[in-house]
């Protein structure tokens, strides 16, 4: 059963490796040393409940019920817009030290929120677990699928924790002015990005339904 495992493991690894908003956030809080461990547990228990559901047959729901996928879409190119927004404003301000002391003054719940938003109202998530582990891990018998589900999970608990760490680790180097506005910038640019290729997806997702 452990080839199961160790092929859930480098898909999840796949899958998860690339920098998006999840990401970004894990490494902005581990920068700043500010609930960068409870943003790592929470985001990575909610690839644990997103695997489970995409794997365990949320995959089916997903494909028999295309307009699911629609106000997701639409509400992740929001909050990613908004979020860029305020990482390139940031970037660009006079005063990259005010606005720095000004982020570490939120508290746990806008934190916790923020963080839900990320990866809740990020479609890509759902395409991620549901489309493609689930349609990989849903063919398989019932124990394999169960080594295969632990894998994805595994690499899900690796990543975050190790970024959380990682990041936190370097970040008396990363918190000086031009760092700052580097990742600020870098963060900015991956969410529109982001924000202009789900809006792409969905124009198109709307036109295939039309």
């Amino acid at each position: 059963m452990l080839s199961y495992y160790f092929q859930g493991l480098v898909l999840g690894a796949a899958m998860i490796l690339p920098l998006g908003p999840q990401n970004a956030f894990v490494m902005n809080q581990g920068i700043r040393r500010q609930y960068h461990l409870m943003t790592a547990t929470l985001c990575a228990f909610s690839d644990l409940l997103l695997i489970c559901a995409g794997v365990f047959g949320g995959s089916a729901l997903l494909m028999q019920s295309p307009w699911l996928l629609a106000p997701v879409t639409w509400g992740g190119v929001a909050f990613l817009l908004w979020y860029g927004f305020g990482a390139l404003k940031t970037a660009l301000g006079t005063s990259i030290e005010l606005e720095s002391a000004q982020v570490l003054k939120q508290g746990r719940g806008r934190i916790v929120a923020t963080m839900l938003a990320v990866t809740w109202l990020n479609p890509h998530v759902y395409l991620d677990t549901f489309v493609v582990l689930g349609s990989v891990g849903g063919q398989l018998a019932q124990e394999p699928k169960r080594w295969f589900a632990l894998g994805t999970i595994s690499a899900s608990f690796l990543w975050f924790f190790g970024l959380a760490v990682l990041a936190a680790w370097l970040a008396p180097r990363l918190q000086t002015a031009r760092a700052q506005r580097i990742i600020n910038a870098l963060v900015g640019i991956v969410m529109w990005v982001i924000a202009y290729q789900l809006a792409r997806d969905g124009v198109q997702h709307l036109q295939a339904l039309w």
